[in-house]
């Protein structure tokens, strides 16, 4: 089937900010798809064009592909700030997510995943919790203190899963964390949907599961070698969203080809998010019986 005219326009994501949508015109028909961005973005992910042009949409409108120079489009990531005391005491966002848990009768049925964005605090060789305060070097903590946290996290609470706990670069720390617990650590800024970061974090044993972004690696066919390459050295898969994302569903349909039982595409609200879900119920009435829910086994679901 050849490609009779490809047609690229300038749209706007989820967060009002410019992206690429595509038209791939073949004798079949039309055929369409959008691509979002992230917040959370690692030092070794694939860069994004953009034009750089302040005159408008602050310089983030879409590149031409002629053009030479690449502008890398960093945001910091909106993770909730976590007012944590080193004492063990109470800490009131788990406790309210356990509490409405239980209250909505899903106690057996509902676990937590964290995606701490750890990168984003971490200063010096050290994690600063209270990044969002006028800094103060005095109240950061090592890499085996923040560890110890996680593990009340796991101990007091229902957390099974923690998304990129500590620097994208403080391997050590990675190696040490998987090592001493059972629950799912994933790596999405460690990794980039990377093999060569993949390949590093399995020599080293540095986590169990891939977070998994299309447009981190830069292509579909890259992003299947990074899946094939996790699941082959037994670790989990998680297909992810963007932070700034469009109503395309292409990874609705790549979860459930991959059979990686989880997917990371926000909670259901805002049609951006609601559109991968309603494609997730579309896949399950046209699979009928032969369609499978991963449910316990999210980790390794095949």
């Amino acid at each position: 089937m050849s490609i009779l005219k490809i047609h690229a326009r300038e749209i706007f994501d989820s967060r009002g900010n410019p992206t690429v949508e595509v038209d791939l015109y073949t004798k079949k028909g039309l055929f369409r798809a959008a691509v979002p961005s992230g917040a959370s973005t690692g030092i070794y992910e694939a860069l994004e064009l953009r034009d750089n042009d302040k005159t408008r949409y602050m310089g983030k409108g879409k590149a031409s592909p002629f053009i030479p120079s690449l502008n890398f489009v960093l945001e910091q990531e909106k993770i909730d700030k976590l007012m944590l005391d080193m004492d063990g005491t109470e800490n009131k966002s788990l406790e309210l997510l356990k509490n409405a848990i239980a209250k909505a009768g899903y106690t057996d049925k509902i676990v937590i995943g964290m995606d701490v964005a750890a990168s984003e605090f971490y200063k010096g060789g050290k994690y600063d919790l209270d990044f969002k305060s006028p800094d103060d070097p005095s109240r950061y903590i090592s890499s085996d203190k923040l560890a110890d946290l996680y593990k009340s996290f796991v101990k007091d609470y229902p957390v099974v899963s923690i998304e990129d706990p500590f620097d994208q670069d403080d391997w050590e720390a990675w190696t040490k964390f998987t090592a001493s617990t059972s629950i799912q650590v994933v790596g999405d800024d460690l990794t980039v949907t990377n093999p060569k970061r993949i390949a590093k974090g399995v020599a080293e044993k540095s986590c169990n599961c891939l977070l998994l972004k299309v447009n981190q690696i830069g292509s579909v066919t890259e992003s299947l070698q990074a899946c094939k390459m996790a699941q082959s050295n037994g670790w989990g898969v998680m297909v992810s969203h963007r932070s700034g994302e469009t109503e395309d569903t292409f990874i609705a349909d790549l979860v459930v080809g991959l059979c990686t039982g989880q997917i990371k595409t926000g909670a259901p609200c805002r049609s951006e998010r609601l559109a991968k879900y309603n494609q997730l119920l579309r896949i399950e009435e046209e699979l009928g019986d032969k369609a499978r829910f991963a449910g316990q086994n999210f980790r390794h679901p095949i």
